[in-house]
């Protein structure tokens, strides 16, 4: 999609579609007969498609209903633009523009480039879909610059670079899969990758990690990609670690059959912190920032780990491994640590980890965990300004009750109650003293069902987060 700037007014702008934003408080002059009928309130998400409108040079325009205007923040607009985008592409629509009198340019951008993707790159004859992208979006704006302009693409195209390796199903994206596309991601961008092999894994000792991959024929893979600013503007090094289970049957704890198939999104974490990673290489805050994919497949093979098996980690901790399919903290604790050893500061983790955070918090909020507050609060404005939701989750002493073994100094469950904040302070044991943010993202990485904004299937949480605390860092 080609994106551009108009300074010459929305009126003549020859678009398939002009979208104009409608608020509940004062009518668009072109819907004025309309507001008053009350066939147009200008409620949130009320779409209003008017044919040849007097007075402009674009075939049809959208109203867009808003709600109230001084509610409208960024995160608003970019729903709005998103769904505006969608409903016009389900018409066949192809060039689109928007008429942005005053707001944030980058999150208008970002939302019609979020709401262009489309999960169906794999079907044969994809024009019946009729999701065939858009082939330009215009913002006409006297006002915006093309810096806001441009930092909104590459956001946006990064959080879909993300939604892509996502939406890849294990048999294309295994391990080795997605450590080259790390590599021809960070070859494009400019940044160093190393990639770990199970050898060098092996020599290093992390016993953990490869214990998750023992069951499968698949090889694991660990990816780190560093940014280096020109001038740090600190000593403070970033590490950002995601989990990065292409696919999880749950090992010889096995998963139930139903919904199995969407375990391929058991990489999200991994997925986010490597979008994140594409963003900052362009946009380049001035803190280094490295991030972690330890990368595994989860299978319940003839070598595969077993439920009272005791492993040793990278930090020299034992775990007894109670259950198997209680992985994705098995490869991150020793990505923890090897952040640690690599010399970052701050640690942020992303990880689809427990069904419990679905259970605690739904679809809505990333559960976020800490071990320090200060570095919460600095990702949870983050957050708040990209308009991703989190919310802090408990994290006492009295949860570590749960994680005593007989056998071994840790446990890799503790009981059923409280399981995404146990799975956090088994994560906990390895982060500390290091400042680190544990991000729950099981309920949010994947859309069971389309929402007017965004299409069915990943959703890309987490990558405009990392980017916005790298660069206001």
């Amino acid at each position: 999609m080609q994106t551009r700037l108009d300074k010459n007014g929305a009126a003549k702008i020859a678009a398939d579609a002009l979208i104009i934003l409608a608020f509940e408080e004062n009518a668009p002059a072109v819907a004025a007969d309309l507001y008053q009928s009350g066939e147009c309130k200008g409620k949130p998400g009320e779409l209003t498609l008017l044919h040849n409108p007097v007075g402009f040079a674009a075939k049809r325009v959208l109203l867009a209903g808003c709600g109230k205007q001084d509610a409208f923040d960024a995160a608003a607009l970019r729903r709005t633009v998103g769904a505006a985008v969608r409903h016009l592409k389900s018409k066949s629509l192809r060039n689109v523009a928007l008429d942005l009198e005053s707001g944030d340019v980058s999150a208008a951008v970002e939302g019609a480039i979020l709401g262009d993707f489309e999960p169906d790159r794999l079907k044969t004859d994809p024009d019946k879909s009729g999701n065939k992208p858009l082939e330009s979006f215009t913002i006409c704006s006297n006002s915006a610059t093309e810096a806001a302009l441009q930092r909104g693409v590459i956001l946006a195209e990064s959080q879909n670079f993300t939604r892509d390796l996502v939406n890849e199903p294990g048999n294309l994206m295994t391990p080795t899969e997605l450590a080259n596309r790390a590599k021809a991601m960070a070859a494009e961008s400019g940044l160093e990758c190393e990639v770990l092999d199970r050898a060098r894994m092996q020599q290093l000792g992390m016993g953990s990690l490869l214990a998750v991959a023992q069951g499968s024929a698949e090889p694991p893979a660990f990816i780190i990609v560093r940014y280096r600013p020109e001038k740090a503007s600190s000593a403070d090094h970033l590490g950002l670690v995601g989990k990065g289970v292409t696919f999880d049957t749950g090992g010889i704890s096995i998963k139930p059959a139903e919904g199995m198939e969407k375990m391929k999104y058991d990489m999200a974490g991994g997925a986010a912190v490597l979008g994140a990673m594409r963003a900052i290489a362009r946009l380049k805050p001035t803190i280094a920032v490295t991030a972690f994919v330890p990368t595994v497949e989860n299978m319940p093979g003839s070598r595969a780990v077993r439920p009272g098996d005791i492993i040793t980690s990278l930090s020299g901790k034992t775990v007894e491994v109670l259950n198997t399919d209680a992985e994705g903290r098995l490869i991150l604790n020793d990505a923890i640590t090897y952040a640690q050893r690599l010399g970052c500061t701050h640690l942020v983790d992303a990880a689809t980890l427990t069904g419990a955070i679905v259970v605690a918090l739904g679809h809505v909020h990333v559960g976020a965990f800490t071990n320090n507050q200060a570095l919460l609060d600095k990702l949870q404005t983050a957050a708040k300004r990209q308009g991703e939701k989190m919310w802090q989750m408990p994290l006492d002493d009295e949860y570590k009750e749960q994680l005593k073994s007989a056998f071994a100094d840790l446990p890799n469950i503790g009981t059923r109650w409280g399981g995404s904040i146990t799975a956090a302070y088994f994560l906990k044991e390895f982060a500390e003293p290091t400042p680190w943010v544990h991000l729950d993202i099981a309920g949010t990485a994947w859309l069971d069902e389309g929402k007017p904004h965004l299409a069915k299937g990943p959703s890309g949480v987490c990558v405009r987060t990392f980017v916005d605390l790298a660069l206001g860092w």
